[in-house]
């Protein structure tokens, strides 16, 4: 089981908008994505791109209109970045009988309940929401880059010739507006469903023993258990596989885990200097 001390840097289990300051928010929301109905359409990917006017990605150098494939994969965008806030991921398996399994799923920032990126960001662009996600503010971020490395699935991203890190926003706007996030809105099999989170872990468990209860046992849930590496997230899945077979961390946690107990030891080592300092001074004094 997982250990998160209280306070401002990790806040409350499962709760993430009380801690940053919300007294009533609403319920948390979030995302569970069911792969084991994914079809690969990437209708979640247009979607999320038509809404946030994001960049094309994965484009033909000599015909820039023409999309083109990774050269790995049916995928032309490859993975999550700072134009591709959806990304459905194409997994090519042989399967016992010869034949071929795909595996697909489209993955999307994790909204996690300790949050490193928000730990490490300097100017307040990143913050939480009453929803309980994770949210850049495009507006005040520097580029700086400290929320990059920080985020244990590497979902944050810089665009190029801009400099400043975008990633998923849940379509913060939609959500005010009472809509639901486009991608959600846009999948054609409800692989990609979207809700308060405690109605998703209910109805993702029910889907897991269904699944169980026809011969799947490789099926899984991630990202679902309060209890893990970064206390749960606001978007989780459902996989036919390991983790890291979709590219995905098998046991996250939060990279600033480490924060507090390195700021008391440099605080208490500070403190020691100055008293060796003060102490050398004043002996220096006495002797004179």
């Amino acid at each position: 089981m997982a250990f998160f001390p209280t306070g401002s840097l990790f806040g409350r289990l499962d709760d993430p908008a009380v801690d940053a300051g919300y007294p009533e928010p609403p319920p948390r929301v979030g995302f569970f994505t069911d792969t084991s109905v994914c079809i690969g359409c990437k209708a979640c990917e247009v979607a999320c791109k038509e809404w946030n006017e994001l960049p094309a990605d994965g484009a033909d150098r000599d015909h820039p209109d023409v999309l083109a494939m990774t050269g790995t994969s049916y995928d032309n965008t490859g993975a999550l970045g700072a134009s591709t806030y959806r990304h459905v991921a194409f997994v090519e398996q042989p399967a016992p009988d010869g034949d071929v399994r795909w595996l697909m799923s489209s993955d999307v920032c994790k909204h996690c309940t300790h949050a490193a990126c928000l730990d490490v960001c300097p100017t307040g662009a990143l913050i939480r929401t009453e929803h309980g996600t994770v949210l850049v503010q495009d507006d005040i971020c520097n580029g700086c880059g400290y929320c990059i490395p920080a985020c244990p699935y590497g979902v944050i991203d810089q665009r190029p010739g801009d400099g400043r890190a975008f990633k998923c926003t849940m379509c913060h706007d939609r959500l005010g507006a009472g809509l639901q996030p486009a991608c959600a809105t846009a999948c054609p099999t409800e692989s990609i469903q979207f809700g308060p989170l405690d109605e998703l872990r209910a109805r993702a468990t029910e889907r897991l023993a269904a699944l169980h209860g026809r011969g799947v046992p490789e099926a899984r849930l991630y990202g679902a258990d309060p209890d893990d590496g970064v206390g749960g997230a606001g978007a989780f899945f459902l996989l036919l596989d390991e983790p890291e077979v979709y590219g995905l961390p098998p046991d996250p946690v939060v990279t600033t885990r480490d924060l507090p107990a390195m700021w008391k030891h440099a605080a208490l080592a500070a403190l020691t200097v100055a008293a060796t300092v003060a102490g050398s001074f004043l002996g220096g004094r006495v002797r004179r």
